[in-house]
């Protein structure tokens, strides 16, 4: 039995973009003849195409998961990946797109419209493309980004002109199959109809559709029987045509009270914002089953009253086919005028002017979420997010290259007057993302540097000595040398501090003035004395000519 398939969740994962290659040309005598790294391909691309030749989306119920095919990563020799194959998804025409939170992405109600509805990766460039006047040779290349992959909710509301409503087994599905080549499901039970059928019908020159919803009975709006769920099928009727049963055997049920059951239900249903409510729509009434003799004589009854409440009402019979020419011309009146007030209305509509998405858009904004150990700074914007994606993070170069990137948007200024500091903790992208540990570059730290207003310290040019500066600058530190020295002779002489020398002869001379007292000195001792006095002069003639030279060692050459 076939399942009739109106809503359905798609989950899918575009492909993801080709690596870029690092390669470096090698020919005969030329071992670095420069880079020539190809660029990756891009990922394949989801598509969802409106097909008039697609009813439902029982395909997709049964199968949710849909992907596309990578792009190959780049090759040496300037070759560059392939890119991955498109992969187009067909709908019926009247699919609703709309995304997780229930956000209208696209209705998709005229044949062949198209929508992207998961783009591919980007491919990551080759070295060869990055290379430049300041990077020649670089060592690194671009990874590919990922396909986008999420969820998307389709929804089926059905494209048809007029809409058969009614109790059910009220005969909607017999007179679908009176009018048109439809051959909907009919049998002698309730509830029959499953599902929304269409039909064409051709009166005169006109041709128009019509839809036959599954049956409402009183409290559908709370849930019982089908309930308001194929509703949605109504939704783009220009008219309504209520199917009252004149032969039912029910108790307590006759087709004015139908009636006003079947109203209540459609204007407890709230049609989308900017569409007509059901309940202010064109509508008819089909008397159904005339051909039994109690149906004919209750339709006869009833018509009158209802034709009072401003109701245009047809007395037919799906079985003998009485009363279905009179309804069908009705019916491509009704369609025909409502054709004309919407061409009208659309006339006066407001153009709709489309403005792509601007490929280098370098918008990003920072938000302060507050953390355990401090602030978090966080970064959102789509090329950040690109870049993080395209980075090796084990190449410094690379690294080097997504730092240059982020400097010239603007992102270290903006840190800075958010209020990070040197050591903040940054984390570009959603969720986890990428998390640094921000250090401010030079030229964003200018605001920091100290200097008088109006000038700039990194400005200055370095100032080199001229030769005269340098004679004076050294005859100055020779200069005071000569004064310090002279300094500690007087102090010495003075008596203010002896050195180890002076000392030991102080000694010796009051271990001589000690001896004369006690009886006279000999005149060895006498002898030895003199001699250490001379070898404690020589020694202090070689320290004083040893300190001169190491004075001569020290100086500085004069410039000529």
């Amino acid at each position: 039995m076939a399942t009739f398939v109106d809503h359905v969740t798609l989950h899918l994962r575009a492909g993801n973009g080709g690596n870029g290659c690092v390669s470096v040309k090698r020919e005969k005598f030329k071992p670095l003849a420069g880079p020539d790294g190809g660029n990756g391909g891009g990922g394949g691309d989801l598509v969802l195409v409106a097909d008039p030749s697609t009813t439902t989306l029982l395909g997709y119920h049964r199968s949710p998961h849909r992907s596309s095919d990578n792009g190959g990563p780049g090759m040496g020799d300037h070759r560059n990946g392939h890119n991955g194959d498109m992969r187009e998804l067909m709908v019926p025409i009247g699919t609703v797109v709309k995304d997780v939170e229930g956000n209208q992405l696209l209705d998709m109600n005229e044949p062949g419209l198209r929508l992207i509805v998961a783009p591919g990766g980007q491919g990551g460039l080759g070295n060869a493309a990055l290379a430049s006047t300041k990077r020649k040779a670089p060592g690194f290349a671009l990874l590919g980004t990922l396909g986008w992959e999420g969820d998307v909710y389709l929804e089926l509301k059905t494209v048809a002109d007029v809409a058969l409503v009614g109790y059910p087994s009220a005969g909607k599905s017999s007179l679908i199959a009176a009018m048109s080549a439809a051959r909907p499901k009919i049998a002698d039970y309730p509830f029959t109809t499953l599902h929304p059928n269409l039909g064409v019908v051709e009166s005169g020159e006109s041709r128009y559709t019509i839809a036959d919803v599954p049956g409402l009975i009183e409290g559908a709006s709370e849930g019982k029987g089908l309930g308001l769920e194929f509703l949605r099928h109504v939704e783009r009727c220009t008219a309504l045509l209520h199917v009252l049963d004149c032969a039912t055997l029910e108790p307590g049920r006759d087709p004015i009270s139908d009636l006003d059951v079947i109203l209540g239900e459609l204007d407890a249903y709230p049609v989308p914002d900017g569409q007509k409510p059901l309940l202010q729509r064109s509508q008819l009434i089909a008397l159904n089953k005339i051909d039994v003799p109690e149906g004919r004589e209750l339709a006869a009854f009833v018509k009158a009253d209802l034709e009072a409440r401003g109701y245009r009402v047809f007395e037919i019979s799906s079985v003998t086919h009485e009363g279905l020419k009179q309804l069908n011309y009705a019916l491509a009146e009704v369609v025909e005028r409502g054709r004309a007030e919407a061409a009208a209305a659309e006339a006066q509509k407001p153009r709709i002017i489309i403005r792509p998405k601007a490929v280098d858009e370098g918008g990003f904004v920072i938000k302060v979420e507050g953390g355990t150990f401090g602030n978090i700074y966080r970064i959102l914007g789509t090329k950040p997010e690109r870049w993080i994606q395209q980075t090796d993070f084990t190449n410094d170069e690379a690294v080097g290259f997504l730092a240059d990137r982020l400097a010239k948007l603007g992102i270290e200024n903006e840190l800075y007057k958010s209020g990070a500091i040197a050591g903040s903790t940054v984390i570009i992208g959603p969720g986890h993302g990428v998390v640094f540990d921000w250090e401010p570059t030079l030229t964003s730290t200018a605001e920091l540097i100290t200097a008088p207003r109006g000038t700039d310290s990194r400005l200055d040019e370095p100032k080199r000595r001229t030769s005269n500066e340098r004679r004076e600058e050294y005859f100055g530190r020779m200069d005071a040398k000569s004064s310090a020295r002279a300094e500690l002779i007087r102090e010495r002489e003075a008596g203010m501090w002896q050195t180890g020398e002076e000392e030991y002869n102080e000694d010796v001379r009051l271990a001589d003035v000690e001896l004369t007292v006690n009886g006279g000195v000999a005149p060895a001792d006498t002898a030895s004395a003199d001699e250490a006095e001379t070898g404690t002069e020589a020694e202090t003639e070689v320290d004083s000519s040893s300190d001169n030279g190491n004075e001569v060692d020290t100086a500085e050459e004069v410039p000529k």
